[in-house]
């Protein structure tokens, strides 16, 4: 019998913006050489790392403590890993820092110098020279959970080599900043309104992961990125979906809780 891999703790985020026609949301292309959803479109998004957790985090988050955010997870204690690998990396695949500094004011990345600074700081986090947690001390900056809302959590099913056990949170792209891809990890960057997205994936000019057309799905309706946060806000309780991969007539399928052939 085949190992069952245990999947790994995850975080991703849906990165909105407000547009003429409603809003936008984030997108990378993951890369082809990938071995993982390679070329697929996704939110920016990674495993949870141990420098996510533990005293020094915790010293540099604003709005959200462990217990917290443990809490709104569902967990014991941890939560706020969860919270800080989003915002890490959102930073290494897309270059956007939620942050403040020690007034609680806003980052902003509006001075050229700050820009060059950020982006040589981004280079060296992504080639593991630097810590992120490193590179925010130096700056006076801590990360911004004010405006972060858990939205979604999802485990890669049985049989993949790769297995995550991934939360999804949403949070406004910060102003002033530039999303852009890594080029390494991710090699496409893209603004698209969610139904957009869902059309160009139905045609074929797209191509998305279960969890991401079930998440853009709950929240295409929505006419502003202010909605969709109040929606995650809004949410009691988050459910835990596992996908499974099932032979059906020859047929290779995969179902979600409640659908039939998932619990055979």
């Amino acid at each position: 019998m085949a190992e069952i891999l245990i999947p790994r703790p995850a975080a991703t985020v849906l990165t909105l913006r407000d547009s003429v026609e409603g809003y936008e949301i984030l997108m990378l292309r993951r890369n082809l050489n990938s071995d993982f959803v390679g070329g697929a479109y996704v939110f920016p998004g990674g495993g949870v790392d141990a420098h996510d957790a533990g005293a020094e985090a915790q010293s540099l988050a604003v709005g959200l403590d462990d217990e917290q955010a443990s809490r709104r997870l569902g967990l014991a204690s941890g939560g706020l890993a969860y919270y800080v690998a989003c915002l890490r990396e959102l930073f290494e695949e897309a270059g956007l820092l939620v942050a403040s500094d020690a007034t609680g004011e806003r980052f902003h990345s509006d001075d050229e110098d700050v820009r060059i600074r950020m982006a040589e700081y981004r280079r060296a986090v992504n080639a593991g020279s630097l810590r992120f947690l490193d590179m925010l001390a130096s700056e006076g900056l801590r990360l911004d959970f004010r405006g972060l809302e858990y939205v979604a959590h999802w485990v890669t099913p049985i049989g993949p080599p790769r297995r995550y056990d991934t939360r999804f949170f949403v949070a406004l792209a910060p102003a002033g900043q530039i999303a852009a891809h890594d080029a390494n990890e991710t090699v496409a960057d893209k603004w698209v309104r969610p139904i957009e997205a869902l059309a160009q994936y139905e045609r074929g000019e797209l191509e998305l992961i279960l969890p991401t057309i079930r998440n853009l799905q709950a929240i295409a309706h929505f006419s502003s990125a202010s909605e969709v946060l109040a929606y995650a806000k809004e949410q009691a309780s988050i459910p835990r979906i596992e996908p499974r991969i099932i032979t059906c007539d020859g047929e290779v399928r995969i179902v979600l809780p409640g659908e039939p052939g998932y619990e055979e």
